[in-house]
């Protein structure tokens, strides 16, 4: 159940350790949300040049943002019903149409239409690269190689606003289409040529209903996805309430809350490297219980830092933050990985469906912590937030996933029983 793809063993240990399909798998999760942070920079030129308000270019990014969301839940059972090069292929070809359509948007509505389907396409790389990891590696090591190609994206993430900026001074904000839609080329000419199909073969009779049934009815697969989407929430949270806090209550600038941001960003990462390192000689439930002890002590010492005013100062408060967002790189990569190992041969919806619900509920949290740090104070409401999330995160491991025994147990009186049942 937990093996490599049904492939010959040789042709699954190439793949697992071919550089290649490691780049690939980086560049085909990374295109979408490095399209989406190329163009930041230039969001009050196009409020100028179409004569809007900048809040109607914003648009260009929140429904990018809702194209994200929304490719994932299609895209995931796409690649599991009609295999994962198709569909990847597919997604970048509606990227590439769509990319096009930004360079020669002659209005603002043009653009943030064609920015939805530039988002719709791309995403298909971020879901199905999931499913590629669960294809091509052993259920111990699916975490370590997330936390690897999660780790190379925060990298380029990093680097792509100032990327967007660059292009935007030198060329004009059209050339960002230019420069993406030539990416979006070049990762799909990489897909045709380097990565071979790794999707398993189905069982007869198997679909997307039954795929959805059996995961929505298998504790193991609803407690792993809580516990990713909650400690994502985490990360909305804080993005959301972060630059009032700094800004309004503490008097900084928006350049300095960048910069403080950018630690989480950081330990974000470092999270990631650290997970790539331990994954291999730990199971994913004790790398989870880690990620959630740090959560936990990271959070209730904001609170705490709250109640007795210290972090007033960004440096307290980031500073703490660090702590959660290194525990968060480890639950997140941890219980992706568990969440895509229930039913291997479904990795596509799972991934999809953990991803929607992950940006669905984010935008919500996100709105929630931008009210929760522009309508007080102090950073009370917004720490207090983060523990509760952090908490909750740590009860669907408690009380919803079950433990590794049970769990063991459970598949071999299922065997068990389909055994008996085919000797009757």
């Amino acid at each position: 159940m937990h093996g490599m793809i049904s492939q010959p063993p040789d042709t699954a240990k190439n793949l697992a350790t071919s550089r290649v399909v490691l780049l690939l798998l980086v560049v085909m999760t990374g295109i979408a949300p490095i399209s989406l942070y190329m163009l930041v920079p230039a969001l009050p030129v196009l409020a100028t040049t179409f004569g809007s308000d900048i809040s109607v270019a914003q648009m260009t990014v929140s429904l990018y943002m809702v194209g994200i969301a929304l490719s994932q839940l299609i895209m995931g059972p796409l690649s599991d019903r009609f295999r994962r090069r198709p569909v990847l292929l597919g997604g970048l070809a509606l990227m590439v149409v769509a990319s096009a359509a930004c360079i020669f948007a002659e209005t603002l509505p043009q653009l943030i239409a064609a920015r939805f389907f530039q988002a719709l396409g791309g995403a298909a790389g971020m879901v199905v690269s999931r499913a590629i990891i669960r294809d091509i590696y052993e259920r111990d090591r699916v975490a370590s190689m997330i936390s690897l190609v999660v780790a190379a994206l925060m990298i380029g993430q990093m680097v792509s606003p100032l990327s967007g900026g660059l292009i935007e001074t030198a060329f004009g904000w059209r050339a960002i289409f230019y420069a993406i839609t030539v990416a979006a080329i070049i990762v799909a000419v990489g897909i045709a040529f380097a990565l071979p199909e790794t999707r398993r073969d189905r069982a007869a009779g198997s679909g997307f209903r039954g795929d959805v049934g059996i995961l929505i009815r298998n504790r193991a697969f609803v407690g792993y996805v809580m516990c990713q989407v909650l400690a994502s929430q985490i990360i909305f949270t804080f993005a959301g309430g972060g630059p009032y806090i700094v800004v309004t209550q503490m008097g900084r600038t928006s350049a300095e809350y960048g910069a403080w941001f950018a630690t989480t960003g950081f330990a974000y990462l470092v999270g990631n490297l650290l997970c790539v390192r331990f994954a291999p000689r730990h199971s994913l439930e004790k790398l989870i219980w880690f990620g959630l002890a740090l959560q936990l002590c990271g959070s209730l010492l904001n609170l705490l830092w709250s109640f007795t005013g210290w972090n007033e100062a960004p440096a307290w408060l980031f500073g703490t933050q660090m702590i959660v967002m290194v525990g968060n790189a480890f639950v997140m990569a941890n219980s992706a990985a568990g969440a895509i190992s229930i039913r291997p041969e479904a990795a596509g919806t799972a991934s999809g469906a953990m991803g929607f619900l992950q940006q669905g509920i984010g935008a919500l949290m996100s709105q929630f912590g931008a009210y929760l740090g522009g309508h007080s104070a102090t950073t009370l409401p917004l720490t207090a937030a983060v523990l509760a999330i952090s908490l909750l995160c740590a009860c669907t491991m408690i009380f919803v996933v079950p433990r590794r025994e049970v769990m063991m147990s459970e598949t071999l009186i299922e065997q068990a029983e389909e055994e008996e049942s085919g000797m009757m």
